[in-house]
């Protein structure tokens, strides 16, 4: 599948802004921009270096621009939003096509009679970036004038330039050795030191000539940060002007690396690329041949499922993995990874990506707690969370369920029976399980669900008491430590008797009277009956396959299903809060306060479409009718950021794309609700 535009939205620069592209090395380190070529985010940029795998992520090549002379006439190829509201040059105007090509994405520019390429790609497993120009057609030689605007600052910041002296060094022409089809030339390049603690990083290129230069350019306006109420203006550094002559059927390469130069094998790159996305692809195809088959818009889905997922060492697992949340501006957290590893890595037939981020997160378990979030700068994690840890016993039963891993799951079942006991006495936060079997989280200064916004001091949904999504995940953790203890042999019961306690002690989430479940018992301010999704764990878990009583009778089920989609449900997954509530939000945007005020109250999460869909399949078992609930993330494609899924969206019509333009649980629900309704479908109807 090639996800492409013409001109009508490559010419027009509103739309071609606000599509945008990411590019990422399995490290943490990623590339992004809009298929116009402007900068409206702190986070846009050729390289941003994950200088601490997979955090610590750095700013170093921010753009290049291009300039084409051809047939005695110049065009400037790249374009520029500056901060007194000047846009210029406008070199979206040249652009005939640009495609995703895979993950590649590809701009086509149009000289008269000339057809010039550019490729963005990088090395998976290093901080190195690829820019690759084609001149596909040509009646002439082309000259072109490559400008490398450089930086050194953390994603999340923005650069004032006017004081600031790099050292910036020429490197000289040689030939590396390394890389497919033998030596490969380097033809000049800059070395970039931005101070005496930073990292250096390099920019080369396999021809033509490098000067290094020292220019400043100020004043990059970035319209998506003013739009978040942060800071609007950036300043980039001209670090070295690249001038290449190309005659038809030649290209260009342009490098941007932490790499020392010899290390980088340039020749073979974009091959190497494309050899690793049709083994993704080969995997997906594969694990599917005995279900009916996917549309090709979700291979393109399993494409951007590999790009959350990168490597984290540590001291007991050098090869360890994690889940980087979402692009551009999360890390790996635990929540996030446990809901999005069968969908990264079952779903799309790698389940043995699974096991090292299991192993991984229970080196980190303490108090019976799943860490939260990794900090940025690798202290201590953070463990305000009630649910990652709960989540953990899920990824590991799916994982389990298709690997049947004893050894695995011999050797973390002690860690999941001392979490158990954990909460059963009590850890952080107050979590503890209280005398109805149900289990208490929150002391009202901490977001421990992951309804977590907090703004400052201010806990916009703090959920203190007894969630109803928290004691699903309870009651289901536990009917999987019975089946867990029933493959090793030991005694099932103490996990049966938790688990029946709190079947009976769910009833109290059930209202008569407003016929769906409260969504927080026992608050400080008594029950919290506010109509929100959370409710539609309790149908979708037990997953179909789990062993136990459901905590809803049938009624009560069909009841909250119908309920979530008559009041919750959108296009592109469930409202965080029914419309009809007073503080009900539609429209997410503003300064932070703003924006974390709206987060959890309307605010639709695209994630939760995967427990309706399992919920709705568990109530109405139809799978031809749940698969047009996939159909809209289709067409979200080709939106937001190209070829994958966004964290949010606006909670009234018509749904606009928000937050993090691509976020991993977003994918992977997608990803884990087609296989669940193709599971469905296959399945022998009983007699």
């Amino acid at each position: 599948m090639v996800i492409q535009f013409g001109r009508d939205i490559c010419g027009q620069l509103a739309l071609a802004e606000r599509r945008e592209w990411l590019v990422t090395n399995g490290i943490g380190g990623y590339a992004c921009g809009t298929i116009a070529g402007t900068l409206p985010r702190h986070y846009h940029g050729l390289l941003n270096a994950a200088l601490k795998p997979p955090l610590d992520r750095t700013l170093l090549l921010a753009k290049v621009d291009e300039t084409v002379v051809y047939g005695g006439q110049t065009y400037r190829l790249y374009c520029d939003r500056w901060a007194d509201g000047c846009v210029t040059p406008h070199g979206y105007l040249h652009l005939e096509r640009f495609a995703l090509e895979g993950t590649i994405p590809t701009w086509y520019y149009a000289l008269r009679d000339g057809l010039l390429t550019k490729r963005v790609w990088m090395e998976q497993g290093s901080n190195t970036t690829y820019i690759r120009y084609d001149l596909k057609r040509a009646s002439a030689p082309v000259h072109l004038s490559l400008k490398a605007l450089v930086n050194h600052r953390k994603h999340h910041h923005s650069t004032s330039g006017r004081d600031w002296m790099m050292h910036i060094e020429p490197i000289e022409s040689r030939n590396l050795s390394l890389g497919e089809g033998g030596a490969v030339p380097v033809q000049g390049g800059i070395q970039v030191t931005a101070g005496a603690e930073t990292t250096p990083f390099y920019v080369i290129s396999d021809r033509g000539t490098c000067t290094p230069q020292h220019e400043w350019y100020w004043g990059y306006d970035l319209a998506v940060e003013r739009y978040r109420g942060l800071d609007p203006h950036d300043d980039h550094l001209h670090g070295g002007t690249f001038e290449i002559k190309l005659s038809e059927g030649e290209q260009v390469t342009l490098v941007a690396t932490t790499e020392w130069p010899e290390r980088v094998p340039i020749a073979g790159a974009i091959a190497r690329q494309q050899r690793h996305e049709q083994h993704l692809r080969d995997r997906w195809q594969a694990s599917h041949r005995a279900t009916s088959s996917a549309p090709a818009w979700l291979e393109q889905l399993v494409l951007a499922a590999d790009q959350f997922v990168v490597a984290r060492s540590t001291a007991r697992e050098v090869s360890g993995k994690t889940v980087i949340a979402g692009y551009p501006w999360f890390g790996d957290w635990g929540r996030d990874t446990m809901i999005a590893l069968p969908g990264l890595a079952i779903a799309t037939g790698r389940p043995e990506l699974a096991r090292p981020m299991l192993q991984t997160f229970a080196h980190y378990v303490d108090q019976g707690m799943l860490p939260n979030v990794f900090p940025e700068a690798g202290d201590r994690p953070a463990y305000n969370t009630v649910d990652a840890t709960l989540w953990y016993f899920e990824a590991i039963r799916q994982y389990y369920a298709v690997s049947h891993d004893a050894p695995l799951l011999k050797a973390l079942f002690p860690v999941l029976a001392d979490i158990i006991h954990w909460h059963q006495r009590g850890t952080r936060y107050s979590i503890h399980l209280d005398e109805d079997g149900l289990l208490y989280a929150g002391d009202g200064q901490w977001q421990l669900t992951w309804m977590d916004a907090k703004a400052g001091d201010w806990v916009v949904t703090p959920r203190t008491g007894k969630a109803v999504e928290i004691n699903a995940l309870w009651y289901n953790a536990l009917l999987i430590m019975a089946q867990f203890a029933d493959q090793l042999g030991v005694s099932t019961a103490p996990y049966r008797e938790l688990a029946a306690q709190t079947r009976q002690g769910f009833q109290r989430f059930w209202s008569d009277s407003l016929g769906y479940c409260q969504d927080v018992l026992d608050t400080p301010m008594g029950a919290d009956a506010a109509l929100r999704p959370n409710q539609i764990f309790a149908v979708a878990l037990p997953t179909l396959d789990a062993a136990g009583p459901a905590l809803l009778t049938p009624p009560q089920q069909r009841a909250v299903v119908e309920t979530v989609a008559q009041h919750l449900l959108t296009s592109y997954g469930l409202r965080s809060l029914s419309p009809a509530h007073p503080d009900y939000c539609g429209h997410y945007g503003g300064d932070r306060l703003e924006r974390d005020g709206c987060y959890h109250q309307g605010t639709v999460w695209s994630w939760l479409i995967g427990p309706f869909i399992q919920a709705h399949l568990r109530v109405y078992q139809n799978p031809a009718l749940a698969r047009t609930l996939l159909d809209p993330f289709a067409d979200h494609l080709r939106d937001g950021c190209i070829g994958t899924l966004s964290e949010i969206f606006d909670g009234d019509a018509p749904f606009t794309p928000r937050g993090a333009f691509a976020q991993a649980w977003s994918v992977a629900e997608v990803l884990r609700s087609w296989k669940a309704i193709a599971h469905v479908a296959t399945r022998p109807s009983p007699p």
